[in-house]
């Protein structure tokens, strides 16, 4: 049975390819959608090129077909522009001239021309609006073409297995295969395991379950963790959520260009990750990169910042102020004397900047750009959304490490959530892939503070 859909000027701001999402039903866009559009198509950053690609694919549209009556889609739907519905009513104390009440109208409208076994349904990112729809009795949804699984169904990058003592014994000597290694369902009852390439393995000896040992799935072998007795820069791991971060982090760019670390606050994802920054630059013999480049998205990712006074790396600054407290700590790992010149503390990390060891970049100026032989941490990274992080990620050139760094339940973004943040929907997309190393830190890795962990648990 074909549907209608109804789409809001949210979906093609985020995903302009939207149109072409709905297989071979139709698709409606209210004239309120066109002239948000139009009025967003001269914005700088990621808005204004999403909003002029979804403009130049009507004119596409417009070019084959006839967008009053329905112009047919390449997926075998139409699509068509309705104007305000105007002799539609709206509910008492919606006001008419809200673009969002607009929207409304032509659902109710629609909603109104449908036959028994039609379905009209209205397609938003905005919360607030699916609420008032449903307040109509017209039937919202979330654009699902990008949303990840639920959090507690999201790939970790990690899985504890069992093995025979004889060749737990031997690991070190003899790589294991996947056929090697079994789970056990509540029964007792072993299960094959079908490991994912780069996934994290914590490895258990069935006679004797306290011995445990490391391991990652390379595609054919699980092997032992190469960088395990490593200190970079000083710092040694924790906890086995650690020891899995150093392995994912000090692959070469070669082997692991694309690093996607998940956890809450406090598991040390940035603190460690600019731990091995630090480490590549600075303690090894031939640095593998030229530079730390950091840059972190604020909760409305694309917003001009010119406006505001000095040049790029003061604008961006407050927004990477936990980047610089994390710096602090490395520079001098001293506890007891670190915070005692605070002016001596801020030159060292101001000569990390002036060396250009560590930089700093806003978001929207990486884009179009391709990184060569860099270090590049991108934190926050829940706040991106799916097309941002596919930005990011193919801007990798040559040499290049990325690391996406973030917690999905600590979304600032207002259209995003732990289903459909760019984070998420790179991890679900590069699962598997030989290029990429993933891990969810958890709650018990909290590494910050004792009330930390304590708070983590609790709230």
């Amino acid at each position: 049975m074909q549907k209608t859909y109804i789409l809001d000027t949210n979906v093609l701001i985020q995903a302009p390819y939207a149109l072409q999402s709905f297989e071979d039903n139709h698709i409606v866009l209210p004239l309120a959608v066109l002239e948000e559009l139009d009025n967003l198509k001269t914005a700088e950053g990621e808005r204004g090129a999403n909003a002029r690609q979804a403009i130049r694919f009507l004119e596409t549209l417009r070019c084959t077909g006839n967008l009053l009556t329905g112009a047919p889609l390449p997926s075998g739907g139409t699509l068509r522009l309705e104007l305000n519905c105007v002799n539609t009513e709206l509910p008492p104390g919606l006001p008419e001239h809200k673009n969002d009440n607009r929207i409304l109208r032509v659902c109710q409208a629609l909603k109104n021309q449908a036959g028994p076994e039609e379905r009209v349904v209205l397609v938003t990112k905005d919360i607030v609006v699916r609420i008032k729809a449903q307040m109509m009795g017209i039937e919202a949804e979330d654009f699902t073409t990008e949303q990840a699984p639920v959090r507690q169904e999201q790939y970790t990058g990690r899985c504890e297995v069992f093995v025979p003592e004889k060749k737990f014994e031997d690991f070190k000597k003899k790589h294991l295969t996947q056929e090697d290694v079994y789970q056990v369902d509540e029964n007792g009852e072993k299960l094959p395991v079908e490991l994912v390439v780069n996934q994290f393995v914590i490895l258990k000896a069935d006679e004797s379950r306290k011995k445990t040992q490391l391991g990652r799935y390379n595609g054919k072998y699980i092997l032992p963790l190469t960088y395990k007795k490593k200190k970079p820069y000083g710092v040694s791991p924790r906890n086995v959520g650690q020891y899995f971060l150093q392995e994912a982090l000090m692959l070469s760019a070669e082997e692991a260009p694309l690093v996607i670390i998940k956890g809450m606050a406090g598991t040390a994802k940035t603190f460690y990750t600019l731990a091995v920054g630090l480490h590549s630059l600075m303690e090894m013999e031939e640095p593998p990169y030229r530079k730390i480049l950091i840059s972190r998205p604020n909760a409305q990712f694309d917003d001009d910042i010119g406006f505001l006074p000095g040049d790029e790396s003061e604008k961006i600054a407050p927004l990477l102020r936990p980047s610089i407290d994390n710096l602090e700590q490395l520079v001098d790992q001293n506890e007891k004397e670190r915070y005692t010149d605070e002016r001596s503390l801020a030159d060292k990390v101001e000569e990390l900047f002036d060396r250009g060891i560590v930089s700093a970049q806003a978001l929207n100026f990486i884009r179009g750009r391709s990184v060569v032989k860099t270090y590049l941490v991108i934190d926050e990274a829940q706040n991106l959304t799916p097309k941002q992080a596919k930005g990011i990620i193919t801007r990798a050139g040559k040499g290049t490490k990325i690391i996406l760094l973030g917690d999905p339940g600590q979304i600032d973004h207002p259209l995003l959530d732990e289903r459909t943040n760019g984070l998420s929907y790179a991890s679900e997309k590069m699962k598997g892939s030989p290029l990429c190393c993933q891990l969810t830190l958890t709650a018990e890795e909290c590494e910050r503070s004792a009330l930390a962990m304590d708070a983590i648990q609790r709230m």
